[in-house]
C-alpha cells in the first residue's frame, strides 16, 4: 500500500511540474512562431540528436556490462541496456533523480546478481556519472572565467550551488566506494536505529544477514579499486556518454541552419545546465533546465531561435528520452527474471498434457 501512495505522489508530482513548466515555457511566446520555426529545421540533424540520445543510454549499458564481466557476473549486453533504460525511464521522474539506481538494483537481483555486486556497481556507475561533471565544473572555473562571463553571469549563483550539491553527493558516493568498512557501520547502525524508532520490527538474525551481505559488498569493493585499468576505461565510457547528451544541443543548433558556435563550446554550456540542475529536487530538472537554456543559449541562438532552440533541445534530451525509456522500463518488467523455455521444458509440456488425458 505504501508503495502505490509513494508512486502514485511521484506521478502527481511529476506531472504538477510538468504542466507548471509548459506554462511557463508558453507564457508570453507566439505558439505559432515557434512551431513554424520548427517546421523549417533540417530533420536530419535532428535524428543525429536522437541517436545522440540513445549511445548516451547505451554508454551506461557498456559500463554496466564491462564491469559484470570483470566480477563474473555473465549479463548479457541486451540486458544491461535494459537496466540503463529502466534506471534512466526512474531518474527522470523522481526528485534529485534517485529513483534509477534503486530499480537497477532490484532488476539485477531478478538477474540473480548478488545485492553486494549490484550495489557497489550502481554506485561507481553513478560515482563516475556525476564525476564527469565534477571535473568539467571545476575546469570552466579555472580556465573558463571569458567564458563564464559572457555566458553565465546571469546564473552564476545556481550554477555554484549546483556544483557545490555534485560535489557533495560525490564524496559521499566515494567514502561508500573507497571505504567500505564506513559503509558496513552506517548501514548496521541505520538498522539499528530503525528498529529503535520502531519502522522496522526487530528480526533475529537479520544483523547477521546484514554483516554478512556488507561484507560481501566490502570485497566486491576493494576488487574495483584494485582493477584501476577497468575504472579509467569506465570513466571514459562514461565521458563519451555525457558528451552524446550534450552534443546532441549541437545538432539541434545546426539544424536551424545555424553556424559560428563550435561544437565545444555548446557542448560546455550545455555541461553547465547538467550540472546547475542534476541534483535539484526536480524530476529531470524540469523548469530549471528550459530557464537555463534560455538564459544561457541566448548569445548562440538569437533571441528569435533561442526558444524553439530550447524546445527542441529538451524535447528530444528529456522528453523524448522518458518516452523511449518509459517503452522499455515496461519491456524490463516483463523480460528480466523470467527465466526462458529451454527445449527440454517445451517437449516436456505436450507429454504432460498427454499424460493426464490418458488418466
Amino acid at each position: 500500500m505504501k508503495g502505490r501512495k509513494k508512486r502514485l505522489f511521484n506521478i502527481i508530482f511529476l506531472l504538477a511540474v510538468f504542466a507548471l513548466t509548459l506554462y511557463g515555457m508558453l507564457r508570453g511566446h507566439n505558439i505559432g512562431e515557434v512551431i513554424d520555426a520548427m517546421q523549417h529545421t533540417d530533420g536530419r540533424y535532428l535524428l543525429l540528436a536522437v541517436c545522440c540520445v540513445l549511445l548516451f543510454i547505451g554508454g551506461q549499458a557498456v559500463a554496466i556490462w564491462l564491469m559484470m564481466r570483470a566480477h563474473q557476473e555473465h549479463q548479457s549486453f541486451g540486458k544491461c541496456l535494459l537496466y540503463s533504460f529502466t534506471g534512466y525511464f526512474y531518474c527522470s521522474i523522481t526528485p534529485f533523480a534517485s529513483g534509477g539506481p534503486p530499480m537497477q538494483i532490484f532488476y539485477m537481483r531478478k538477474e540473480k546478481v548478488p545485492i553486494p555486486v549490484a550495489s557497489v556497481v550502481m554506485l561507481i556507475v553513478t560515482f563516475l556519472y556525476k564525476a564527469v561533471l565534477v571535473v568539467a565544473g571545476l575546469l570552466l572555473l579555472l580556465f573558463g572565467q571569458r567564458l563564464i562571463s559572457r555566458y553565465l553571469s546571469g546564473v552564476l549563483l545556481i550554477f555554484g550551488v549546483g556544483l557545490f550539491l555534485t560535489v557533495g553527493f560525490s564524496f559521499l558516493l566515494a567514502m561508500f566506494i573507497f571505504r567500505p568498512n564506513l559503509a558496513k557501520k552506517a548501514m548496521v547502525k541505520g538498522l539499528g536505529w530503525l528498529e529503535r524508532k520502531r519502522f522496522m520490527k526487530p528480526k533475529e538474525g537479520r544483523r547477521e544477514r546484514l554483516e554478512a551481505s556488507m561484507d560481501q559488498y566490502g570485497e566486491t569493493a576493494v576488487f574495483f579499486k584494485t582493477h584501476k585499468a577497468l575504472m579509467a576505461l569506465v570513466f571514459c565510457v562514461t565521458l563519451a556518454q555525457r558528451f552524446c547528451l550534450f552534443l546532441a544541443t549541437y545538432f539541434v543548433y545546426r539544424a536551424f541552419g545555424l553556424s559560428g558556435a563550435s561544437v565545444w563550446l555548446i557542448v560546455i554550456l550545455q555541461a553547465t545546465i547538467s550540472i546547475s540542475a542534476d541534483m535539484l529536487p526536480l524530476p529531470g530538472g524540469m523548469g530549471i533546465s528550459e530557464a537555463l537554456f534560455v538564459s544561457i543559449f541566448a548569445g548562440i541562438f538569437g533571441s528569435n531561435l533561442v526558444f524553439p532552440g530550447m524546445v527542441l533541445s529538451r524535447g528530444i534530451t528529456y522528453y523524448v528520452q522518458l518516452l523511449l525509456c518509459a517503452a522499455m522500463a515496461v519491456v524490463s518488467h516483463f523480460v528480466l527474471g523470467r527465466a526462458p523455455l529451454d527445449k527440454r521444458s517445451m517437449k516436456k509440456a505436450p507429454e504432460a498434457k498427454e499424460a493426464r488425458a490418458e488418466q
